[in-house]
């Protein structure tokens, strides 16, 4: 029985594959993964593809030709077998749901035995989405804001976030990089002193100081960033670096400044596009003018998911307001 399992395997075709977000490639095959919304395509000429993936703690959801399959919600490493696909070309999609704040997921690979694989497909544009967890998708799912923690990892959902949305109008291939709590300067209540967004940015899975980014060679022509909740929505604490809100802002603008000019210098002609909320849009505005960046201003959320985040319909609303910009030069 284990000779005829091992043969098996052997006559299994991986697909060839787009990934959207960073990954980790592992030595024995397959890539880590923990930042939200990374997600896996290949195509398909057949009618069965077999995934491979080990979901840790991560809720992940598989779509075939756009229509999602299954949800994976329970934890371990597995192989998922969908057929009975129908004649002709097909297209799989493995997408991330929920948010690793520690820890991350694994990814196999997609497999055919009796089918042929195909280029993987690309879309014509490339968006980058940096934020903090509006951008995430926090507790999206939720119709209450009152959730415990494990709610919220459960009903957080990257796909329904602005930046897939928007991605998909617009038919491009993206990247996130947002972890919930996180500033630019100041994390939410003074959590994490010294570990603001910036900070975790070089990392390619964000719970983990290594591995770094090195001579990244995706290339967006948009940049999404949404930082500035985090830093002001709480009140400074005794022992935060700022004497007062004053000092704060500054270090805000200036730092914030300096994050968009290096990501302007690392991707030549991409244009950038600052999200302005509702208690720090003269900051945006600032930063807007000093580095050549386009402020959106957003406000009129119901905040109706958990934690008064971003409901479905705030996340719809922000892809639309970014999509009007975006698309008026």
């Amino acid at each position: 029985m284990l000779a005829l399992l091992l043969a098996a395997a052997i006559t299994q075709t991986a697909l060839p594959l787009n990934i959207g977000g960073r990954v980790a490639p592992e030595p024995e095959g397959g890539y880590d993964f923990g930042w939200p919304g990374v997600y896996f395509e290949g195509r398909f000429t057949g009618a069965e593809v077999e995934i491979a993936v080990d979901t840790k703690a991560e809720h992940l959801a598989v779509s075939i030709d756009g229509v999602r399959k299954a949800e994976l919600t329970k934890t371990g490493d597995m192989r998922l077998k969908l057929d009975r696909l129908g004649p002709g070309d097909h297209v799989v999609r493995l997408d991330k749901l929920t948010e690793s704040q520690t820890g991350l997921a694994r990814f196999g690979g997609f497999f055919v035995e009796n089918g042929r694989a195909l280029p993987a497909p690309m879309r014509p544009r490339r968006i980058e989405f940096i934020g903090d967890s509006h951008t995430v998708g926090y507790g999206v799912r939720s119709t209450s804001r009152d959730c415990t923690e494990s709610q919220v990892h459960d009903l957080t959902d990257t796909s329904l976030a602005f930046g897939p949305i928007l991605a998909g109008r617009l038919d491009a291939d993206y990247r996130i990089e947002a972890f919930s709590g996180r500033g630019v300067v100041r994390n939410y209540n003074g959590m994490a002193a010294g570990e603001p967004l910036p900070f975790l940015f070089p990392r390619v899975i964000p719970g983990l100081a290594e591995p770094r980014v090195a001579n990244d060679a995706w290339k967006p022509d948009v940049v999404v960033i949404g930082l500035g909740t985090n830093d002001f929505s709480t009140p400074l604490r005794a022992g935060e670096a700022w004497a007062d809100e004053a000092a704060l802002r500054k270090d805000y603008r200036e730092t914030y400044v300096t994050f968009v000019q290096g990501l302007k210098a690392s991707r030549p002609g991409a244009r950038v596009f600052l999200i302005a909320g509702d208690t720090f849009a003269e900051d945006v505005a600032e930063v807007a003018d000093r580095t050549g960046a386009r402020a959106v201003r957003i406000t009129d959320m119901d905040r109706g998911a958990c934690h008064w985040h971003p409901s479905v319909a705030d996340q719809k609303m922000m892809a639309d307001r970014l999509e009007a910009a975006i698309t008026a030069n």
